[in-house]
């Protein structure tokens, strides 16, 4: 008689599992909650401890660890020598082994977990069942997820046994299973210890979507989320409309909910290609649509717009004229949606907390062999911000500077960002040398950089931009200071009667 172990935390189709197993021959050895499921559904497993003979001891921590469990899983049944062994000790093979693991993952997600149920919650016999099952694929089958339940028990019917190349696609999400689940434990530990960058990097991610192509249409591609933290982010959330997200709408959508945080008041951002192309800030929603848009009615096209606010049907009627591929907003009026989805394609998307602080959490890059984490960049403004001109800021201006500031902070380096009454009106980014970007910026304005502002997401390293602005008609900057030419650059600036303000922090972006 063939034998299975089944000891579960996710009971989701395992008696009727069990039932097809017993049907079919097999011998049940059970565990706790598992066993007393099972016996009350009337199957006939045995329990744990009649194998072994050892009871269950410290609380359930200690009940599968033994020579008589492990043994049975893990002898090659190849091996003569390791056939007599298991004969000579009375070790009965076990050639299924069911397993789904303490729920860590969801205890430590509570917020009103306890630091002693978050630590019961790692579990230490599963993984160790399911590890030793894995690693004699070649004899053992392992079942981590219900949904195998169903191949298993069908090749089992047909043949008697599994095949060859299910025990080998198990035993990959067997140990897939419990790497995510010792990352986990690992980032709990790191985290409730302040540790950011430790000596060694385990970082747990759960696929949710396999995607149709990445950047380009010969990349493949797939979004992993993160095991909590959703809130706020692209990765939690809601899609309410339209077709599924390609890889560059989730990191475009990515850089909207990222520059939207920014804003306190009402505010609307257009992006393209994970830049901004156009921002408004209003005492209304609407006004600050109005703004965002006619910052770059152009570039628009195509791209993804993101509200801090409830999008209205007067709002609606708006977006509804322009060719967009995602709409982002807290909430939508049934009026909205109602003229929102009769574009067939447009995708809509609530994110809930957008407008919650950013959670602190470590940005990741990756290079050739190897990756780059760094913290997020959270803070917008240094210590002190001096005006290091004559010419102070008026109040107006100092608005601008810093609603500039925001949206050079999103920007690609190096970057300029010109803006009028809270308005987005001329962007250069991306570029190799900042006057370059100054100059991008400006000719972008058109007319309407007399009277604006810029900001500088780097210091200004020669006078040359400040020429350039003063000849456009632009009032005030806002940089961070820090160049060898910082006092030319100033003198440029008091020459021109423009006012500036240093913040002592850049926002680089790559």
């Amino acid at each position: 008689m063939k034998r299975a172990l089944i000891s579960v935390y996710d009971k989701t189709g395992i008696v009727d599992f069990a039932k097809g197993l017993e049907s079919l021959g097999w011998e049940i050895v059970s565990t706790g909650g598992t066993y007393r499921l099972l016996r009350e559904n009337g199957v006939e497993a045995v329990e744990i401890d009649q194998v072994t003979g050892f009871p269950e001891i410290l609380d359930g921590r200690v009940k599968t660890l033994n020579p008589l469990i492990h043994g049975g899983i893990l002898f090659r049944r190849d091996l003569d020598s390791h056939r007599s062994v298991v004969d000579s000790m009375g070790i009965v093979p076990i050639d299924i082994v069911i397993n789904n693991l303490y729920p860590f993952e969801e205890t430590v997600s509570r917020t009103d977990a306890t630091q002693n149920e978050i630590i019961e919650n790692i579990d230490i016999g599963g993984p160790s069942m399911i590890r030793a099952a894995a690693k004699n694929y070649r004899d053992v089958t392992v079942i981590v997820d219900p949904a195998d339940y169903g191949t298993v028990l069908a090749e089992l019917r047909m043949n008697g046994v599994t095949t060859l190349e299910t025990r080998t696609a198990l035993a990959r999400k067997a140990f897939s299973l419990t790497a995510f689940y010792d990352a986990l434990i690992a980032g709990y530990f790191n985290e409730s210890q302040g540790v950011s960058f430790p000596e060694l990097l385990a970082l747990p991610y759960r696929k949710r979507d396999s995607l149709r192509y990445g950047e380009n249409p010969h990349q493949r591609a797939a979004f992993y989320i993160e095991s909590n933290k959703l809130s706020g982010t692209i990765a939690g959330a809601k899609q309410l409309h339209g077709k599924a997200l390609s890889f560059n709408n989730i990191n475009d959508a990515n850089g909207a909910i990222a520059l939207i945080k920014e804003f306190d008041e009402p505010a609307v951002v257009a992006i393209k290609h994970a830049n901004p192309c156009g921002v408004g800030s209003a005492l209304t929603l609407l006004e600050a649509f109005e703004k965002a848009y006619s910052a770059d009615p152009e570039s628009i096209f195509g791209g993804i717009v993101a509200l801090n606010g409830e999008v209205t049907g007067q709002i609606a009627e708006k977006l509804k004229e322009i060719f967009l591929e995602i709409i982002i907003a807290p909430s939508f009026s049934n009026e909205a949606l109602d003229i929102l989805t009769a574009k067939k394609n447009l995708r809509l998307l609530t994110v809930e907390g957008l407008m919650n602080a950013e959670p602190r959490r470590l940005q990741l890059k990756q290079v050739q062999g190897g990756l780059l984490l760094q913290d997020s960049n959270q803070q917008l403004l240094g210590e002190e911000m001096p005006s290091v001109t004559k010419r102070f800021p008026d109040d107006s201006e100092i608005e601008d500077l810093l609603f500039a500031w925001k949206v050079a902070k999103h920007i690609s380096s190096n970057g300029v960002v010109l803006a009028k009454n809270k308005m987005t009106v001329g962007i250069g980014l991306g570029e190799v040398n900042r006057f370059w970007a100054v100059e991008e910026a400006i000719k972008r304005s058109g007319d309407r950089a007399p009277g604006s502002v810029l900001a500088s997401d780097g210091f200004f390293p020669f006078r040359d931009s400040l020429k350039a602005l003063a000849a456009a008609g632009v009032t005030a900057v806002i940089q961070p200071g820090g160049s060898v030419k910082d006092e030319e650059v100033i003198e440029e600036a008091d020459e021109n009667g423009i006012a500036m303000l240093f913040t002592g922090i850049r926002h680089f972006r790559h």
